[in-house]
């Protein structure tokens, strides 16, 4: 009987990841939760976000495969303050919003590289005040 075989070797990359909270009609929740992808191109915010991370950028860099985002789908409630100028909703109302979650890899080396096509990404979100969080993780590959 032969040895069972070696697992492959671990890479380990330190990359950052952005997250990303995109409103989207109730109906292209439902599109996508039922898999019709083709409604992504429906929503002109998320699809203008969408065009932004497949162009030549350091966004959603995986290596040997480039433009890659992991979405998800969600929910957002929130409550806008007496101060706020909501795209949906009223000041002191909880406003639930369908939402799509992107995720999307940095590459950790110069994360600086990215922060010019980040600032575009914002700058086409329809939120008054958009949900952004850029962490620090390990992505780890054979």
């Amino acid at each position: 009987m032969s040895p069972p075989p070696s697992p492959p070797p671990l890479r380990i990359r330190r990359i950052q990841i952005l997250t990303l909270h995109v409103p989207v009609q109730a109906e292209t929740l439902r599109r996508l939760a039922a898999g019709d992808a083709a409604c992504l191109d429906d929503e002109p915010a998320l699809s203008a976000m969408l065009a932004i991370v497949r162009e030549a950028n350091p966004l959603g860099d995986f290596g040997a495969y480039h433009g890659v985002v992991e979405l998800g789908l969600g929910w957002e409630l929130f409550t806008p303050g007496d101060s706020a100028r909501p795209t949906l909703g009223a000041p002191n109302v909880e406003s639930r919003s369908p939402t799509v979650i992107l995720r999307i890899h940095v590459p950790g080396e110069d994360p600086s590289a990215a922060d010019a096509t980040i600032r575009r990404i914002l700058a086409a979100h329809p939120w008054e005040t958009p949900v952004m969080e850029r962490s620090t993780a390990e992505l780890l590959s054979r």
